[in-house]
């Protein structure tokens, strides 16, 4: 197994809750949950401490990260920066291949929205939103979006059923401006369907307001 899987799988587990804030992260336990050797354990724990998943402290070795009231604040402000950017870009720049995948989310999502199937809106939902930032023709951009979409996982809970099907209603009219190639009604539309998540999100583990950084 590859220190990037590895990574994948450590920080799966971290957003799921498996490891909470401030637990600790020791090689051995993480090379025996995932099967492997130290050394792909030990650059997964590099990787996922330059994302903000992971911090090391000197003589403690590795723990996970305990977001700040500020950084989780902060999450969804660049979200609304970033998301409306990659979705006008995904306007310009997607291609017939991405155009097929989101419409067929679009139908999926709608469909499990309207039968209340709702285990199988978050990843359907994450799908969606990494197929539109890849649809952006900008590899950093869709990077950025995709990872701050892991880190708004760990911290927030989404709006669950109760924003279900408005979510897939804005996801569907999101799709059709971009198959247009209109990016500034895309740019909006995502703006708006960001603004409209935030305001449904709820903090899964409590945040120190007044924590310092070292």
């Amino acid at each position: 197994m590859s220190a990037e899987v590895v990574c994948t799988a450590i920080r799966d587990d971290i957003v799921a809750g498996y490891f909470p804030p401030g637990s600790r992260l020791t090689e051995e336990l993480l090379a025996q949950r995932y099967g492997v050797s130290r050394v792909p354990v030990r650059e997964a724990l590099r990787t996922l401490e330059s994302e903000g998943f992971v911090r090391t402290r000197k003589h403690a070795g590795a723990s996970v990260a305990e977001p700040t009231e500020q950084e989780a604040a902060d999450l969804l402000e660049i979200r609304g920066l970033l998301e409306p950017l990659g979705t006008a870009r995904a306007a310009q720049r997607r291609t017939d291949a991405h155009l097929k995948v989101l419409r067929g989310l679009v139908r999926l999502g709608q469909e499990r929205a309207v039968q209340g199937q709702v285990s199988d809106l978050p990843s359907l939902s994450g799908w969606f939103h990494e197929t539109l930032a890849q649809a952006s023709g900008s590899p950093t951009l869709a990077a950025l979006l995709i990872q701050l979409r892991h880190k708004i996982s760990w911290v927030y809970a989404d709006g669950g059923a109760a924003r279900a099907a408005e979510a897939w209603e804005e996801h569907a009219a999101i799709v059709d401006a971009v198959a247009r190639g209109d990016a500034e009604r895309a740019r909006r539309l995502a703006a708006v369907h960001v603004e409209h998540a935030a305001a449904v999100r709820t903090l899964k583990h409590r945040v120190n307001a007044g924590r310092r950084r070292n």
